[in-house]
């Protein structure tokens, strides 16, 4: 009887123990935003906006009381049209190239690299100004767009047509962070002027929201890395519950007919 007591608490624990190795968890470790009850306020900052870079594709209209002055700035698009979102937009493009520069009707070669579309809209309006009365500038970044890889439901690219994502929205885009991704050092990559600089953010503090990396710009490269658990099971394989549960039942099997 005794012996069966005995075989009754091994079967238990064998039966038991994998389970509480593999569900134990921190908060710290999943929740998003501890503490911002007791943080300070947040302030979005409401100006920000892009800084038109290299390769950048821009749409660039100008509109006037007459239109028929602004004709000559407006030019169609000679060899095929640039598609985003499924619609087709007949009005020419323009890359701004490496040095920032782009080639515009009747106005030749402007550099629009390094400034935000505001402080670009200024300098179209001020130049078209000297031939149109009154211009109006609609400029938009066609080409705007983040990635986001690794332990995410969905990792790839995504067009951003509003021109301003942040961290936690392209997340959302990628459906969010497996159970298995790192939450508090994810890695955002950030390439202008040629140089590519490295932040990383930990998405489960409040004062993450003030971080210079809560806004993405374009073509930002968001990196979760997996944590310890996803690490160490990539070692044993893919199917480490299935083989630890089919040891368990052997286990068991060979001490109850024992």
């Amino acid at each position: 009887m005794r012996k069966m007591r005995l075989h009754s608490k091994n079967i238990f624990l064998i039966i038991v123990l994998p389970f509480m190795l593999f569900s134990c968890a921190s908060r710290k470790k999943i929740v998003y935003l501890q503490d911002i009850e007791s943080a300070q306020s947040y302030q979005s900052p409401t100006t920000y906006e892009p800084t038109l870079q290299p390769d950048d594709l821009l749409s660039i209209i100008i509109s006037a009381e007459n239109p028929e002055v602004t004709v000559p700035f407006n030019l169609p698009q000679i060899q095929g049209n640039y598609e985003i979102n499924n619609n087709q937009n007949g009005i020419k493009t323009y890359l701004i190239d490496s040095e920032g520069v782009i080639e515009f009707p009747v106005l030749g070669k402007i550099k629009l690299g390094g400034l935000t579309r505001s402080e670009a809209n200024k300098k179209l309006t001020m130049l078209v100004s000297e031939y149109v009365k009154n211009p109006g500038i609609n400029l938009r970044i066609l080409n705007y767009k983040i990635s986001v890889l690794g332990e995410v439901s969905k990792p790839g690219s995504y067009t951003i047509p509003s021109e301003r994502i942040t961290v936690l929205e392209a997340l959302g885009l990628a459906g969010d962070l497996s159970v298995y991704g790192k939450r508090n050092n994810i890695l955002v990559i950030h390439e202008e002027d040629g140089k590519r600089t490295f932040n990383r953010i930990d998405i489960t503090n409040a004062a993450f929201l003030n971080s210079p990396s809560y806004y993405l710009s374009q073509n930002d490269i968001v990196v979760v890395e997996p944590n310890k658990t996803k690490i160490n099971a990539s070692v044993i394989g893919p199917n480490t519950s299935v083989i630890l549960t089919g040891l368990t039942v052997l286990i068991t099997l060979l001490i109850f007919f024992k």
